[in-house]
């Protein structure tokens, strides 16, 4: 079942294209990673999806039931604030607040998703711990669980492993496969790490301004594009 779909979307900056025409579809499911060089507008792709920045021109579709507020979204961790005083469990119930509506306080069940994804993370004895006091890892776990926390069908991760020692590194890759294949959430990963792309997605986007390739991972590693990379 598809929950997003790209047609014909541009995107610019002072009138210079970051992408253009960008065509592919995120079914249900999926685990899908955007790979390219820097500067081929992985991360611009993202933020399109998200509404960060207006299209140019084209379409994004989140099809129905896929609504904005099914999505969740982890930034670059450089991109983040480590310095705000609030404790691992208010950022993380954080991730509820596009999903109380009308209801302006958090509720039971906004609460135990909160929980529950702490525990997913293993970071539930960090709960009442300032975010600030704790190491890269545990800060890249918390800011992940409230990104699940808002996630209902998909979760989109921009080099949600940049920065990271190795063992977390991997920490964190295995979590998200956890998420995609025993809970059936949806992710969309912007990568650097191409061998771990093709170890982990069922699908790549290779992206240098436009669409290069897109399709499932195998076709992939078999591709000009893929093949260029990879040996790269």
């Amino acid at each position: 079942m598809p929950l997003v779909a790209f047609e014909n979307v541009s995107i610019s900056y002072d009138g210079v294209y970051a992408v253009h025409d960008v065509n592919f579809t995120v079914e249900a499911g999926d685990y899908l990673c955007i790979v390219g060089e820097n500067g081929a507008g992985k991360s611009t792709v993202i933020k399109g999806l998200l509404s960060l920045v207006p299209l140019k021109s084209g379409k994004i579709h989140l099809i129905p039931p896929m609504t904005r507020r099914d999505i969740g979204y982890l930034p670059q961790y450089k991109n983040v604030r480590n310095d705000f005083p609030a404790s691992v469990y208010e950022v993380v119930l954080s991730g509820r607040l596009s999903k109380r509506g009308i209801f302006p306080f958090y509720r039971k069940k906004d609460k135990q998703a909160a929980l529950e994804s702490m525990r997913q993370l293993n970071i539930l004895d960090l709960k009442d711990k300032p975010y600030c006091d704790l190491s890269g890892g545990q800060q890249q776990r918390t800011l992940l669980a409230r990104a699940i926390c808002s996630a209902g069908k998909l979760l989109v991760l921009d080099e949600p492993v940049a920065g990271l020692d190795p063992k977390v590194t991997q920490e964190m890759y295995d979590i998200v496969k956890r998420l995609n294949q025993q809970q059936g959430v949806a992710i969309v990963m912007v990568s650097h790490d191409i061998h771990a792309a093709v170890l982990y997605a069922n699908k790549i986007l290779h992206m240098d301004q436009t669409v290069q390739f897109f399709g499932s991972r195998d076709d992939y590693v078999n591709s000009a594009p893929g093949r260029a990379f990879l040996k790269g």
